[in-house]
């Protein structure tokens, strides 16, 4: 909109892309729709790109089998829920072909976290994991920056 002010004050485009700090391309594509439409034509469409295939309704579904868990659609080796396997379940249940990257951008946009397990592992010790910080970690990590006048330059020394 600072620049639709501007072109309207008669600046000249390299001193718009100057003040706005963008390419001179850029300003005169501005300056092309706001000279077709006004200011309303500067305005922003939102983000760029095609809709999710996956509309609201398909998503409560899938997250539903998501909650159910791995089991409940036929993996039973393990419980974990991998973009792969959300892929081929996806494939299965909408007859749609999504790439694994695909279905991790989609999970993340439905809140969920690829990263974090439901519940802890029933056989996590927090006493050894605790014993384990405090001695055997001291032990054997490596040492800190030295304590030592330092320069940037690679050329000088100290």
């Amino acid at each position: 909109m600072r620049a639709a002010d501007l072109f309207q004050e008669g600046v000249k485009v390299p001193c718009v892309a100057r003040e706005l700090r963008v390419s001179e391309k850029s300003v005169y594509q501005w300056r092309r729709s706001w000279k077709a439409g006004g200011r309303k034509a500067l305005r922003s469409r939102g983000p760029s790109g095609s809709d999710c295939r996956l509309g609201p309704h398909l998503q409560a579904k899938l997250a539903g089998w998501l909650d159910e868990g791995p089991a409940a659609q036929g993996w039973a080796d393990d419980q974990v829920w991998t973009a792969a396997r959300v892929r081929t379940l996806i494939g299965r249940k909408f007859h749609l072909s999504y790439s694994v990257s695909a279905v991790t951008r989609l999970l993340h946009r439905m809140g969920y976290s690829v990263q974090m397990p439901a519940r802890p592992a029933v056989e996590r010790d927090e006493d050894a994991i605790t014993a384990w910080r405090e001695v055997t970690w001291q032990e054997v990590k490596p040492p800190g920056r030295r304590l030592a006048p330092s320069s940037a330059s690679r050329t000088k020394r100290v």
